[in-house]
């Protein structure tokens, strides 16, 4: 089990961000939350087994369809033990 924080950096707001994610992270088993930042970001914290964050991560570079994704930042975190992936409020300060 590991755990991963997502910053998203582009044009990555108000194009379905979140819900795509959430739809891919139950799709891949994977827990943790997703939220828009009020710099512009999508930030998530991500969890699961090895190969389906790793997925995850990858899938958060390109985004879905309208999203342009100029960049990623990935930092480890220690698993919580969720089992749920949920959208979180929004605006949250970056």
């Amino acid at each position: 089990m590991i755990r991963r924080n997502v910053v998203v950096h582009g044009s990555v707001q108000g194009v379905g961000f979140r819900y795509s994610a959430r739809r891919e992270a139950e799709r891949l088993g994977v827990a943790g939350w997703v939220r828009n930042r009020a710099d512009g970001a999508v930030e998530a914290e991500i969890e699961g087994d090895e190969a389906s964050v790793s997925e995850l991560v990858d899938w958060f570079a390109a985004g879905p369809p309208g999203a342009i994704v100029s960049g990623t930042d990935v930092a480890e975190r220690e698993p919580l033990g969720e089992h749920t992936f949920r959208i979180v409020g929004w605006p949250v300060a970056g």
